[in-house]
């Protein structure tokens, strides 16, 4: 990901209740968005028809691929989320070999649950995360590879 769009992404707005995904509704998560130390080999943007549209945040260890996505908020509630997520995933089996894909979400994101749900991804553990100035629920989910 480069510094421009790090910048770009910082700068994306999503209606209420998804604002909590605002870069800058957590400093912490802002800080690490825009560090290109921090981002290298993590942080990946998606682009389309010469548009960013959205990224992924990849880190692989001991046969896990965890995964973090968004896009950009004027395609969220579209009917794109599972087409980005297969490519994110065809993405990480390019540069690794996970046995699982593992990613959280927070539980009020039915819309995202669903479409992972879809994917094939089962609740793993709740559990709970400050971030975004309060404690929020949060699922993993798991899907284990072919």
């Amino acid at each position: 990901m480069s510094q421009e769009d790090a910048i770009a992404i910082a700068a994306w707005r999503y209606p209420p209740p998804y604002d909590f995904y605002d870069a800058d509704a957590d400093p912490g998560d802002l800080a690490e968005l825009l560090d290109p130390r921090r981002r290298e080999g993590r942080y990946f943007s998606a682009w389309s028809d010469g548009e960013l549209i959205g990224f992924a945040q990849v880190s692989a260890a001991d046969g896990t691929a965890d995964i973090g996505l968004g896009l950009r908020p004027d395609l969220t509630g579209r009917g794109l989320g599972s087409a980005f997520l297969e490519s994110v995933m065809a993405f990480v089996r390019e540069g690794e070999r996970p046995a699982r894909f593992t990613l959280s979400v927070a539980a009020f994101n039915q819309r995202a649950i669903r479409v992972y749900e879809r994917a094939g991804f089962a609740e793993s553990r709740r559990y709970q995360h400050f971030t975004a100035g309060k404690t929020w629920d949060f699922l993993e989910m798991t899907r284990p590879e072919p």
